[in-house]
């Protein structure tokens, strides 16, 4: 397993870190154009709680972020990550405005933008590739499972299709492509995360995220959860399913995240989850070394 703290220190050179930023944008699951009120598990924020504040430039944001973490890092290099709702989801000139002024920082080493599959028309591709020739760029896609069933449950809003379409495309333009993997969905066996992160690893993606499914306030999801529907995993159930994960994947797939901190402000379940200190330490003994 290579993780990508590892990867990004022998690219680089030196500790590289990431920075959310807040481009603007909303979601086709959103504003009506797929669906409305977004995935059953995705907060008001889209996923961008932790990202910066959209009223400021992206010069700005990134500013901030660099402060924010001033204290652990000196002579490092960043990311930009276009975390909130869907990176690719606007008008292509818009978006080449937002990307280069990001990349033009000169402490930015990687251009990172997190989408949906059905977000990728061919003139963003394109402009993706572009950029790639000048930096490092990554395409981040919401995967999240390769069942149907699941993925209507969780109101996805594409098939998986159209994620194997985008992740070929994506590649043969020579883009990093990252596809994010939810454990603990609802109704999902061990065996059927197992295949999503065996699916992911097959089929073109050069990295990997596992997310433990959070419970967060505001989302129909958390409506589910209170009404007993919906389960959470224990500690002890994650560490065990990430274990066999990790087994899986090879490598040639860089593993960009193990788990993932809900806001604390917004979590509802599993709780356990909000010591993210305790859950770190706890992985780093149990599933990587």
């Amino acid at each position: 397993m290579i993780l990508l703290s590892d990867h990004l220190k022998e690219t680089f050179g030196c500790k590289v870190y990431k920075i959310a930023l807040n481009g603007g944008f909303t979601c086709p699951n959103r504003d009506g154009s797929v669906s409305e009120g977004g995935c059953i598990f995705c907060s008001a924020g889209g996923s961008g709680e932790f990202a910066g504040d959209p009223e400021l430039s992206i010069t700005e944001q990134i500013e901030r972020g660099k402060g924010r973490v001033a204290a652990k890092i000196r002579t490092g290099k960043y990311i930009a990550y276009f975390q909130a709702y869907t990176g690719t989801y606007a008008p292509v000139g818009r978006l080449r405005q937002l990307y280069t002024e990001a990349m033009d920082h000169p402490d930015v080493a990687v251009l990172s933008v997190a989408t949906r599959p059905d977000c990728l028309p061919d003139e963003v591709v394109s402009l993706l590739a572009e950029l790639n020739r000048i930096k490092p760029v990554w395409v981040e896609l919401g995967l999240q499972t390769i069942h149907e069933s699941t993925a209507r449950y969780i109101r996805r809003g594409y098939e998986l299709d159209v994620y194997d379409s985008a992740v070929r495309r994506l590649r043969e333009h020579g883009l990093e492509v990252i596809t994010h993997v939810i454990l603990g969905l609802p109704g999902e066996s061990r065996e059927d995360m197992l295949k999503t992160v065996r699916y992911v690893c097959e089929t073109g993606a050069t990295g990997i995220k596992l997310q433990l499914l959070h419970i967060l306030k505001g989302t129909d999801l958390e409506k589910e959860y209170l009404a007993g529907r919906v389960s959470v995993l224990t500690e002890d159930e994650y560490i065990d399913i990430l274990k066999d994960c990790v087994s899986l994947i090879p490598d040639n797939v860089i593993v960009h995240r193990l788990t993932g901190d809900g806001d604390k402000k917004l979590l509802v379940a599993p709780l356990w989850s909000a010591d993210k200190k305790h859950v770190i330490n706890r992985i780093r003994r149990c599933v990587i070394e």
